[in-house]
């Protein structure tokens, strides 16, 4: 049986909770995690005060989705997108459940990101509800700042994509642009069993790395 076919034990009418009494103890945790996530992606969707048919298109994109699972998805989705009330409880449960796992909660981040810039503009608010989920994640403002530019590219700030001060010596440079392509490679990405959709943002996470770095190595003389 899949999880998504237990979704309604955990909202019934209303939004989900953080476990569901009708959910063996077994199946609670990945059913909740998989609830909170797409409920704190759909109150993303309308951080702005409407949700577009491009935000949805870039949820179902970054979360793969079964047709035979797409009525509860979009059941869940459409409770969730009514307004942003009680995201930081999600995005809570999410950091909790995964026991602060950076690698997990950056890519959850990520797909937040890739659902914020899916019309080509990042709003005010959709920046300030990202980085308040990124602090209930755990994460720094620099670590917030390091991947936002990752998807908001500020050409006169490629240091910001590298998560680097521009003090930062040529050594700890090359060094963090060496872990930044390993930690995106496609293969690391396919054996944590990333869906093709993540690996397609890490892919295009890595481009802008690439960018940023040849900027500074270029102004460096390296």
């Amino acid at each position: 049986m899949s999880i998504w076919t237990t979704l309604t034990d955990l909202f019934g009418g209303g939004e989900p909770a953080l476990a569901g009494a009708g959910v063996s103890a077994e199946r609670q945790l990945p059913v909740a995690f998989t609830a909170a996530v797409i409920a704190l992606s759909a109150k993303m969707a309308k951080a702005d005060g409407v949700v577009v048919g491009v935000e949805v298109d870039a949820f179902r994109r970054a979360f793969r989705i079964e047709p035979r699972e797409a009525r509860n998805v979009d059941r869940l989705f459409d409770l969730a997108k009514k307004d942003t009330a009680g995201f930081e409880r999600y995005a809570d449960q999410i950091a909790r459940m995964t026991h602060g796992n950076k690698a997990v909660l950056r890519d959850v981040l990520s797909s937040l990101f890739h659902i914020a810039t899916a019309d080509r503009v990042l709003h005010p608010a959709e920046d300030a509800f990202l980085a308040t989920v990124a602090d209930h994640f755990g994460f720094t403002a620099s670590e917030y700042r390091h991947e936002r530019a990752q998807f908001v590219v500020d050409p006169d700030d490629p240091y910001s994509v590298l998560g680097l001060a521009p003090t930062v010596t040529d050594a700890d440079l090359k060094q963090r642009h060496r872990d930044l392509a390993r930690e995106l490679h496609p293969d690391l990405l396919t054996g944590r069993g990333m869906p093709v959709e993540m690996i397609d943002v890490a892919t295009r996470k890595l481009a802008v790395i690439n960018h940023a770095y040849g900027v500074i190595a270029r102004e460096r003389g390296l």
